[in-house]
This record gives C-alpha cells, sequence and structure tokens, in this order.
C-alpha cells in the first residue's frame, strides 16, 4: 500500500518535472543555507580558539597602561614594567609555569644581499616555554648568554626562509639594523594568527636588547602561563595584586596596566560566535518556511488540476485516507528530494568557503541530520493541508468539474 503510494506520487512528480524542479528551489536554498551558516560559523570558532591557543597555553599577558580612563582619554602616563617585576612575579605567585618580559622594535634583518622588514622581540628563554615554542634547529640561548647580552638571535621560521633559503642559519651572522647577530637556533612555525604572521621576528636576549637597540631597560609586557590544572583566574587576581603593590597604587587608583586572560577572550570569542551561527541558522531556516509554502502553494494547484481524477478514485471506492496519503507522500517527497539536494549543495559551499576563508571545514552531523529531517517535517505540514483538501472532495461534484 505505501509503496503503490510511493511510486504514484513520484509518476505525478515526473510528469511536471519543471514544476516540480521549481517546487522545491526553496527547500534546496533553505538546507543549503543553514547548513552553509553553520559549518562557516563552526569552521570560525574553531580557527579563532586555534589562533589563541597557538599563542601559549594557560596564557596570561600584562601590558603597561589602560586603554581607556573610566572619564574617557587614552591614559599615556603608565611607567613601563622593569625586569624586577618578572622576578618577584616569578618569586611571589605560585602555580607559574613561567614568566618572561616582553619588548619588540620593528627593524631591518639583513643577510647578504636580502633584507626583510621584521619585529626584534627582547626576552629571556622562558619566552619559548610560555608560549609553547619548540626549537627546531639549533638551540636557545643560556643564561650567560642572557646575562652578558651576547649578540645572539633565534630566527622565526618566515624570516628564515625569507633570508636565508635553504641555507643553513646556524652559525650565520645576520645584521639587525647595523648590529651583527649570530643565528643560533630556529623556531617551528607557528602560521598566522588574527591576521599577523607569528613567524615574522627575531628572538634575542632582553639584555641584549636593552643594551645595544632600546638604550633603556623598559620591559613594554610580561607573559606568563600557568601550570597545568592551575586556575587562570586565580592567577591573573593575583598578578594585578602583586603589580599594584610593586607600582605603589594606592587603593583609590586605578590600575595602570592590563591582564589579559587568554582563556577569557576564547570564551568570549566562541560564545559570540557561536550565538552569531544560531542567529544566521535561524535567518537561513526562514528559506525553509518560504519553501514549505511554495510546496502547499503548488499542492493546491495540483488538488485543483487533477481533482475530476479524485473524484474518480473515490466513485469507485478509494478511501478518503488513501487519497490523503497519496497527496502527502508527494508532498514529502518533493521537500525530502529538496533536503538531499541542499544538502550535499551546502556541503560543497561550505567547503569551498572555508577554503577561501582559510578556516577549517567542520562537518556538523547534527546539523545535516536536522536540516533534512526538518525538510521532510516541512512537507508533511504544509502537504497536509492540500491533502486533507482532496480527501474531502464530494465524488459526485468533483466529477462535474471542468
Amino acid at each position: 500500500m505505501l509503496m503503490e503510494t510511493y511510486l504514484l506520487a513520484q509518476r505525478e512528480i515526473r510528469r511536471n518535472v519543471l514544476r516540480s524542479s521549481l517546487t522545491v528551489l526553496g527547500i534546496v536554498i533553505g538546507v543549503a543555507a543553514v547548513i552553509v551558516m553553520v559549518t562557516l560559523g563552526s569552521g570560525a570558532t574553531e580557527k579563532i580558539t586555534g589562533d589563541i591557543t597557538k599563542l601559549g597555553s594557560n596564557m596570561l599577558q600584562v601590558w603597561v597602561g589602560q586603554a581607556f580612563r573610566r572619564t574617557g582619554g587614552v591614559r599615556s602616563d603608565a611607567p613601563a614594567f622593569k625586569l624586577s617585576d618578572v622576578a618577584a612575579i616569578e618569586k611571589q605567585i605560585t602555580g607559574l609555569r613561567a614568566a618572561a618580559p616582553v619588548a619588540i622594535k620593528p627593524m631591518q634583518a639583513i643577510f647578504g644581499s636580502g633584507n626583510r622588514s621584521t619585529s626584534v622581540t627582547g626576552s629571556t628563554a622562558a619566552y619559548l616555554t610560555v608560549r609553547d615554542w619548540k626549537v627546531t634547529e639549533g638551540r636557545v640561548f643560556n643564561d650567560t648568554e642572557e646575562r652578558s647580552g651576547q649578540a645572539v638571535c633565534l630566527l622565526g621560521d618566515t624570516v628564515r626562509q625569507k633570508l636565508m633559503g635553504n641555507e643553513d642559519p646556524i652559525g650565520q651572522s645576520i645584521r639587525l639594523g647595523k648590529l651583527s647577530f649570530t643565528v643560533i637556533g630556529v623556531l617551528e612555525s607557528k602560521g598566522s594568527g588574527f591576521g599577523s604572521n607569528q613567524d615574522d621576528f627575531v628572538l634575542i636576549p632582553i639584555s641584549t636588547f636593552h643594551r645595544r637597540i632600546a638604550g633603556n631597560t623598559e620591559v613594554g609586557s610580561i607573559i606568563v602561563s600557568a601550570e597545568d590544572g592551575v586556575s587562570t583566574t586565580r592567577v591573573k587576581a593575583d598578578l594585578e595584586r602583586l603589580l599594584r603593590e610593586l607600582r605603589g597604587i594606592t587603593p583609590s587608583e586605578e590600575d595602570n596596566f592590563n591582564v589579559h586572560d587568554m582563556k577569557e577572550i576564547i570564551d568570549t570569542l566562541s560564545n559570540t560566535t557561536k550565538v552569531l551561527t544560531a542567529l544566521l541558522g535561524a535567518v537561513a531556516a526562514v528559506s525553509l518556511l518560504v519553501g514549505g509554502i511554495g510546496i502547499m502553494n503548488i499542492m493546491m494547484v495540483s488538488v485543483t488540476e487533477r481533482t475530476r481524477e479524485i473524484g474518480t478514485r473515490l466513485a469507485i471506492g478509494a478511501l478518503e485516507r488513501q487519497v490523503l496519503m497519496q497527496f502527502l507522500v508527494e508532498a514529502v517527497v518533493l521537500a525530502s528530494f529538496g533536503g538531499l539536494i541542499g544538502v550535499i549543495t551546502g556541503l560543497g559551499m561550505a567547503a569551498v568557503g572555508a577554503h577561501l576563508l582559510e578556516m577549517p571545514f567542520i562537518l556538523r552531523p547534527d546539523i545535516i541530520i536536522t536540516a533534512f529531517f526538518f525538510s521532510g517535517a516541512v512537507g508533511i505540514i504544509f502537504g497536509y493541508f492540500p491533502a486533507r483538501k482532496a480527501a474531502r472532495l464530494d465524488p459526485i461534484e468533483a466529477l462535474r468539474y471542468e
């Protein structure tokens, strides 16, 4: 019985291929739009999380100054950090894996006839620990080199490739501005994050940076990494308390520094992208309703066109539920076929979009299944009313219909 009804539905759909194709177009667009929006949204969330994770695990960043006062305006009178601040953090705050000072200056890196504008970062070996950064060639500078301010450096992968190509960099000398530095190591590639190339920099000892480049002992920022299992929220509170004490800030004064917890940033950005994804998915789902209305409209037309056929079937003994089932199955087949095409189209468009936007392609089986079954539900809901109208036709009046 059900198979016979299905075959009848297929026959009627094939009789009007163009009209059937236009009818399911709304379902195709709706399902495809939902899958594209949700898949790209999931990819964006994954990319944001990955970019922040590349900065380092359980990491907190401490910056000088605040972006704005509560009364408005940029705060520019905050003093820079000192190396003694970093030492105090390492000594007095428990649960830390490492803490490192950071001072940065844009400079020209020169090797042979090649040169590249890059950034020079002054820090300690702890910088690599905090950032979870490995050395692929050579070694990290040692305590003696840090204390004495020797002219040694580690190259980011981009700087190595642009300046030296396939040449072995270890032991080579490069110039940073007018100063000559010996390359002792190369860092693994971390790629781009938040639109910037993380590998486009040169790392040198902080003491070397102070003596030979900056000409002062200022530290622009401090990065801190908490041990696994240690609450970064607690570490952040301890950092703020200690830095207020070290910088002589009274209880009535505002902080002249900022502490950013990377986990908080990940949670905030991830929640934002999830909300936007849900919103865009809901907007895209509206087109499914439009497609459902299209199915209902075309089924009503079909009932009108086939009034005499329905009257004949009812006159020779067909039951109302059989007529109801025939038209309902036609609507569901149309919607399900549109849903299947929409799933295939949506996945293809999402894969292309993820490639063009350079973000991960996150396959969401739950969304695919939900979108497909929702398209079937649309067929049932919007196909029921035309099917009920057909089933309730009076056989005599239907046979008289011209």
